[in-house]
């Protein structure tokens, strides 16, 4: 268990709340090859991924901090995801247009506006729409040795935070359905 991954089913829990159904998928026990098509080949896990992004109205990306950084498992879900630039549908409009994406941090130095930044560009750029307040996040002290998994439960500064990117995101994937954008 990681705390990428704890942090990730708070923010599941709390769509949950909404009506909304999730599912998290560790690409770190997938082998989801390098590349930037929507299927690499023989053994790739992307396609069965991307299947489930693509059939979800909210994505939520979840990463640690490394060293200033998104995980590398995290850029590569980037990467794959950058595949969507060319894939549309019958009237030209990307995959991805229409869909929200939100993303959850953790890590034990600072970053986290950093890394956020950082994935919603990318993450906007492939075509996701990022409510307000779409990001959530916790770190702990400085060179400190604390996990979030292993804390007793979330802080509530994290735990509202977490409320509201699911209020958000739910509120704006609703949006996006009924008044979707133009081609």
């Amino acid at each position: 268990m990681s705390s990428s991954h704890v942090l990730a089913e708070q923010v599941l829990s709390e769509l949950d709340g909404h009506g909304v159904r999730g599912e998290a998928i560790r690409l770190v026990d997938l082998d989801v090859k390098p590349g930037v098509q929507a299927d690499m080949g023989s053994g790739d896990a992307w396609p069965e991924v991307r299947r489930r992004v693509l059939g979800a109205d909210i994505l939520l990306l979840a990463t640690p901090i490394w060293l200033g950084h998104p995980s590398s498992v995290a850029q590569r879900a980037l990467e794959r995801l950058d595949a969507e630039l060319s894939e549309t549908d019958e009237n030209g409009k990307p995959l991805t247009y229409g869909k929200v994406a939100t993303v959850a941090i953790v890590g034990n130095e600072d970053g986290a506006h950093k890394v956020s930044a950082d994935l919603f560009q990318a993450l906007n750029d492939c075509g996701f729409t990022i409510p307000a307040g779409g990001a959530t996040y916790w770190v702990g002290e400085a060179m400190g040795s604390t996990d979030y998994k292993d804390l007793d439960g979330a802080p509530d500064s994290v735990a509202s935070t977490t409320k509201t990117l699911a209020s958000n995101a739910v509120h704006l994937a609703n949006l996006l359905r009924d008044a979707p954008y133009p081609a």
